[in-house]
């Protein structure tokens, strides 16, 4: 604040013409100046600053991009071969073992890990010995790093010493390339309890007689395969079996096997023989010697079977059962060429016996059921029911031929008894229903569910069923043990045997003809000569009418009531009875249409054609 003079040096003049600048000499205020005042680095910034004050500041390039660690080293992993020493306390033939064990360092993310290789029967848990993680190096938190793994070293992992003697290929150029001065790889030590096991062991002399374990030893996969055929037909049910004879070269046993095929009626039992030694001759000894219920043993046998005692076309008898050898498999041939000399192995052809045909012998008829029905539990395990006439019943559907019948009895009350007979030609069987008469005593309905009804005389092997040709008018039938007369039938009937007449007996419809001859007579007029085309007008409208108001009547009942009421069968009825019966049969005979269809059916006065009037009611 003191100072007062402020005025600056002369820097600026010319010289020769030329303006120049030049240094000044004092400060401001004539202060000194002192030389070179700025800092080195002050004085580098003026000089690398005239390009920047010209061009601008230079561009710099961008910084690489940042890569982990973990990508970087992803996969790379350095493996050293090492070995460790373990003591043997408890075996006298090693006192400390040998175990080469690989080390693994994982780059991209420091860990280890070491791996035992797996030796073939060698009684020690092998494999994966330390499991892969960061590896504590000392007490202090530090864990072992790849600079500290080098060849000829020892380190220390969990309180045992491995000896790091040899790295691959790619663990010694990652060292290099670091820096790290790697050391020449050192001889990977032996177990000397392995060595010592993979010497030669020295044979001992084997003596003169037989020995088992080096039979055992030499033929224990060798089986001798041979094709035989056991013949049992001379027993009841017996058959040509297959079998496949299995000889043991290991220990003499002999297995037998029988061959399967499909549906041959057996059970698939695996063995027919167990495996065992089969003994050939016997010793001599008492025929009362209960030796069946013991074990055989060396002393009672003389002689075994052996593969001499085997061949192609050779009988041999295995416990009772007589085997012919007819064919053997390769090795078997080989065995023998070699043991034996043997060069011809031509297999025998077996022509097997023709199995007789037993006949099928059908049991008798046993009374349940129909025959046809009952033949089905003959033919097959499963009966199935008999087969139908398929086109017969779609021909003959709700065709029907009713008979009136008469029991043939001693008994007075049976005598006035009449019945319907139904013949349905779909499946020739028979109904017969008994019409309720009030006050006889008898209730009536169904007498005979519907079935087919043999002739008499016929067998229940070949039964002869009713057909429609013995049905003839006062002809007698049997129907399961009683008689009935045929003493009417229905219109249809002749109808159906004269459209049909190349079918039926001439005999048969004869009859029928003559019954309804009287009938035919005055069917073309009806009472004073009325078109018969006017009642057949007449019983449509009455048709219509009754379906219209009347849908539930009992149209059989009146048929059936109306026919048991005409005793000589002529077709007409008098007038009261007539009425009566209509009245009891609830028919609605007030009707303006019925009361004119009776009129029409009358025949004189007191007579009435109920045939003409049930036109109208059909069944």
């Amino acid at each position: 604040p003191q100072k007062t003079s402020f005025h600056r040096s002369h820097t600026l003049d010319y010289k020769n013409g030329y303006a120049f600048s030049r240094l000044p000499r004092e400060g401001v205020g004539g202060e000194q100046i002192y030389p070179n005042q700025l800092s080195q680095n002050e004085l580098d910034d003026l000089c690398t600053r005239g390009p920047m004050l010209t061009y601008g500041p230079a561009k710099k390039a961008a910084p690489p991009s940042f890569i982990p660690a973990y990508v970087v080293f992803d996969k790379k992993v350095l493996k050293f071969d090492a070995y460790f020493k373990e003591e043997v306390s408890i075996s006298p033939e090693e006192h400390y073992r040998i175990r080469q064990v690989g080390i693994y360092y994982y780059l991209e993310d420091d860990t280890m890990c070491i791996i035992e290789p797996a030796v073939k029967n060698s009684g020690l848990f092998q494999g994966k010995l330390m499991k892969r993680h960061r590896v504590p190096k000392n007490d202090q938190g530090d864990f072992y790093h790849w600079k500290d793994l080098n060849l000829g070293i020892n380190i220390t992992i969990y309180g045992r010493t491995y000896r790091i003697v040899n790295c691959d290929s790619f663990t010694k150029m990652f060292l290099e390339s670091e820096g790290i001065v790697v050391n020449p790889p050192e001889e990977l030590v032996s177990d000397p309890y392995t060595e010592l096991r993979q010497m030669p062991v020295q044979k001992s002399i084997v003596p003169a007689g037989p020995d088992p374990l080096g039979q055992f030893l030499a033929y224990d996969p060798k089986v001798l395969r041979f094709y035989a055929i056991w013949d049992d037909t001379n027993h009841p049910f017996g058959d040509q079996h297959h079998c496949i004879i299995h000889y043991f070269l290991a220990d003499d046993t002999v297995e037998v096997r029988e061959i399967y095929r499909r549906n041959d009626g057996r059970d698939p039992f695996p063995v027919l023989m167990k495996r065992q030694r089969l003994p050939k001759t016997f010793v001599d000894k008492k025929m009362s010697f209960p030796s069946c219920v013991l074990e055989i043993t060396n002393a009672e046998v003389l002689e075994w079977y052996s593969p001499k005692d085997f061949g192609i076309g050779k009988t041999i008898t295995l416990l009772g059962r007589t085997f012919l050898i007819y064919d053997c498999d390769k090795f078997t041939q080989d065995y023998y060429r070699e043991k034996f000399g043997i060069t011809e192995f031509q297999p025998l052809e077996i022509n097997e016996k023709p199995l007789e045909k037993v006949p099928q012998v059908i049991p008798p008829y046993n009374g349940f059921g129909v025959p046809e029905d009952s033949l089905q539990n003959c033919l097959s395990l499963f009966p199935k029911p008999p087969r139908k006439d398929i086109i017969k019943m779609l021909e003959n559907n709700l065709k029907v031929l009713r008979y009136q019948l008469a029991l043939v009895s001693p008994v007075p009350e049976d005598r006035n008894r009449r019945f319907i007979l139904s013949y349905f030609l779909s499946d020739d069987s028979i109904s017969i229903y008994e019409p309720p008469v009030r006050n006889s005593g008898i209730p009536g309905g169904k007498y005979l569910k519907k079935t087919r009804v043999a002739k008499p005389g016929s067998t229940p092997e070949n039964p002869i069923y009713y057909e429609p040709s013995d049905f003839t008018i006062g002809s007698t039938i049997e129907v399961f043990g009683h008689r009935f007369v045929i003493t009417d039938a229905d219109e249809y009937v002749l109808k159906y045997l004269e459209g049909n007449a190349e079918s039926f007996p001439a005999a048969t419809l004869q009859s029928l003809r003559a019954h309804f001859l009287p009938r035919h007579a005055v069917k073309e007029t009806v009472n004073n000569d009325i078109p018969k085309q006017d009642l057949d007008n007449l019983i449509e409208e009455v048709q219509k009418e009754l379906k219209l108001s009347h849908k539930y009547l009992n149209t059989r009942r009146f048929h059936e009531v109306f026919h048991l009421s005409d005793k000589n069968g002529s077709g007409i009825l008098d007038k009261g009875k007539f009425l009566d019966l209509c009245e009891k049969l609830e028919v609605p005979t007030s009707t303006i249409l019925l009361k004119k269809l009776i009129d029409y059916c009358s025949c004189g006065e007191d007579k009435i054609n109920y045939r003409d009037f049930l036109r109208a009611f059909p069944t």
